[in-house]
């Protein structure tokens, strides 16, 4: 009883730290875009508009206002669920987000597929012969993975993959003659559920090459934790209890050592899911993927001001939320977390 109010207690701390988490995160990027060079105007009409025309625009927007006016009315359409519009595209910020984010979450969620499964196989495969070549070649492996350039290693993917074998298609989510599925946004799911194979597959053949390349990437995060979390438990004493009381050495590596080693690396997975963020921008934009981080990309080059602020804002809310649920998570699966 008592542990269960502690988690609640913690759950409670976290949720609501977070609001304070968003206004900070907002605020900044609120004050960023202001103070960084450039002007939005220019951007819309282009640096030779009359000036009367660039004045009855930036009146149009709110740009001539003070600063705290605008930071005010900026909080007071965040309070009420308002993104405000594109200045770019007059779209609502929310339908620009709505369409895009589902291609990087599909991506994103594929990618930490093969990270995870690439990384932890890797970073357990050394464990039989510490210092050994299997446990040098993991580690070299974790390291180079995780240093790569994303633009140079989807590119290099490019060439081999797209250009000289052909296997697969260069970029973009589906083949320009096949009409993108109706539903959730989420392509694999949407022609699985309509029961569309052509969909399916074209969905499938262009997600391979962007999502192994980010899930490529990523996975040394894995390797390099479950390795070096393995091999401290297994130099601790309780599993040095284990293997005196005669358990095979396979039963103390699976029963004892692996499950502890495997908490810190979930931890580790909630942090990834802001490093998808950071990666998934230029393996979007490499690889012509509709997604979320190539739209902020775009927006930013457009001064987009209400664009960027709001994908900055619900990109900040789902990271929140994830390290909120792996914090959790982990406490609930181990029993020596303290609150």
């Amino acid at each position: 009883m008592s542990r269960r109010s502690d988690l609640l207690r913690y759950l409670g701390a976290r949720l609501a730290l977070a609001p304070l988490m968003l206004w900070l995160i907002s605020s900044l990027v609120f004050l960023l875009l202001r103070v960084a060079p450039g002007d939005p105007i220019d951007a819309l009409l282009g640096p030779k508009a009359p000036a009367a025309a660039r004045a009855a625009l930036r009146q149009q927007l709110g740009l001539d206002q003070p600063l705290l006016v605008q930071y005010g009315r900026f909080l007071g359409d965040l309070l009420h669920g308002n993104l405000g519009v594109s200045q770019a595209s007059k779209e609502p910020v929310t339908t620009i987000i709505q369409g895009s984010l589902p291609a990087s979450l599909e991506l994103g969620l594929v990618a930490l597929l093969i990270a995870a499964v690439l990384g932890l196989a890797v970073g357990f495969s050394g464990i039989a012969r510490p210092e050994g070549k299997v446990d040098l070649a993991g580690r070299l492996f974790g390291i180079g993975t995780y240093a790569l350039p994303p633009f140079w290693a989807a590119m290099v993917v490019q060439l081999v993959f797209a250009v000289w074998l052909g296997w697969l298609p260069v970029g973009g989510r589906l083949p320009a003659t096949v009409l993108p599925p109706q539903g959730s946004g989420f392509y694999l799911f949407d022609s699985l559920r309509a029961g569309n194979l052509q969909q399916l597959q074209g969905a499938i053949r262009h997600l391979v090459l962007p999502a192994s390349t980010l899930g490529l990437l990523l996975s040394g995060i894995f390797t390099n934790a479950l390795r070096l979390n393995l091999r401290r438990a297994l130099s601790s004493d309780y599993v040095e209890a284990a293997r005196s009381r005669g358990l095979s050495e396979t039963r103390v590596v699976l029963r004892h050592a692996l499950p502890n080693a495997l908490l810190p690396v979930l931890t580790i997975t909630g942090i990834t899911v802001a490093s998808l963020i950071g990666g998934a921008l230029l393996i979007e934009v490499t690889y012509s993927w509709p997604g979320i981080a190539a739209r902020l990309q775009e927006a930013i080059a457009q001064r987009d001001y209400p664009l960027v602020q709001g994908i900055v804002v619900v990109v900040a809310a789902l990271v929140v939320l994830v390290t909120v649920a792996v914090d959790l998570l982990v406490a609930l699966l181990d029993p020596r977390v303290r609150f």
